[in-house]
């Protein structure tokens, strides 16, 4: 397959800081996703991408069918999926208008998307690499289909790695405090707080619904799941669970 020209798109994403330009395509009645580098950072992060792929098969991963290399570094090309980004973020601001309709769903259907993001992230433990640059962004819900899957996991790595720069890339919202402390351990635990943060995100009330302060009532998830968040993002690594697997098993434990 050739690459297809962003002129034939019908829908171009072009306001990123990625250093990515994404445009989705149809040919032959099929639609697609095709993603390529603009800058020198964004060819880095395709590379990665790459890297990722060819290590983890999720079926709530999506991959891509096509990767053509060319002077300009890789162009991705995946299967374009219905749904709705839960955090539209650009570099003119976030739409999280599809996260505030997420939070609205009825807890038990919930569940079943965060098991989806839970279960894909023990295939990438199980191959060694660690979450980087994960947030709503990277949550892509069908719903009509009630169907969750992960995009963009262009910044997972081999773990454990020392974090070199001042920081990772990635939203505060997700983080954990060594991904801003240069000559830390980034690792699986590190990746624990990522998905304690995203179950806490996911399951909370809407903005509007959380009252003063963000209240503790604004948590529709019972007690014990609570328990396993404030666990997974506890402030030392040391304190959090130990690595993804444990962190799922806890949770669905404390899930009916």
């Amino acid at each position: 397959m050739t690459v297809p020209p962003v002129e034939s798109a019908f829908a171009v994403f072009d306001a990123q800081d990625s250093g990515c330009l994404s445009y989705g395509v149809e040919e032959a009645g099929r639609r697609w996703l095709v993603k390529t580098a603009t800058t020198v950072e964004g060819r880095t992060s395709l590379d990665r991408a790459c890297a990722v792929h060819a290590a983890v098969r999720h079926p709530a991963i999506v991959r891509p069918t096509w990767t053509i290399h060319g002077t300009a570094g890789p162009t991705l090309i995946y299967p374009w999926y219905d749904g709705n980004v839960l955090n539209h973020a650009t570099v003119h601001g976030a739409d999280r208008s599809a996260l505030t309709r997420f939070q609205r769903l009825p807890v038990p259907q919930v569940e079943v998307a965060l098991d989806a993001i839970l279960d894909a992230h023990l295939a990438v433990s199980a191959v060694g690499l660690v979450a980087v640059d994960l947030y709503d962004g990277c949550f892509l819900y069908d719903f009509a289909a009630t169907r969750m899957r992960l995009i963009d996991l262009d910044e997972y790595r081999r773990g454990p790695f020392v974090l070199a720069a001042d920081r990772l890339p990635g939203s505060r919202r997700y983080m954990a405090p060594e991904e801003f402390t240069r000559g830390a351990i980034i690792d699986e635990r590190t990746t624990v707080h990522n998905l304690g943060r995203a179950l806490h995100h996911l399951l909370d009330s809407p903005a509007d619904r959380r009252g003063p302060q963000n209240s503790p009532q604004a948590w529709r998830g019972n007690g014990d799941q609570r328990r396993v968040v404030e666990r997974a993002t506890r402030q030392p690594p040391a304190a959090r669970y130990p690595d993804v697997p444990t962190l799922v098993r806890a949770w669905r434990l404390a899930t009916p």
